[in-house]
């Protein structure tokens, strides 16, 4: 069986994100096997499926991101409406609300 690519990987683990939870760029990388990749998350986030949860990635602050669609305010609606409570950008609670997935 093939290994998949670490584009495959990104879109299988953003899929995977429950609901009311987040990951960052820089997580989701390190998880995929590439720790320095996490502009090539953002790229995917931003190029990628659009049937995905996207939303439900941010930076390693916790912060909302420009490229969004809808751009940061939407990228807070879409969190807003899963009950998360954003104050200047930025996830509350940012660490109780980070998923890890279960190790590969």
């Amino acid at each position: 069986m093939q290994k998949p690519n670490f584009k495959e990987m990104v879109y299988e683990v953003v899929a995977q994100i429950p609901k009311g939870k987040v990951m960052t760029y820089g997580d989701i990388a390190a998880y995929c096997g590439s720790a320095s990749s996490a502009r090539i998350v953002g790229g995917l986030a931003h190029f990628g499926p659009t049937d995905l949860q996207w939303h439900r990635v941010v930076n390693r602050f916790g912060g909302l991101a420009a490229g969004y669609y809808g751009g940061k305010l939407g990228h807070q609606k879409a969190l807003e409406d899963e009950g998360f409570v954003i104050e200047n950008l930025k996830i509350v609670d940012f660490d109780k609300r980070r998923w890890t997935p279960i190790s590969r």
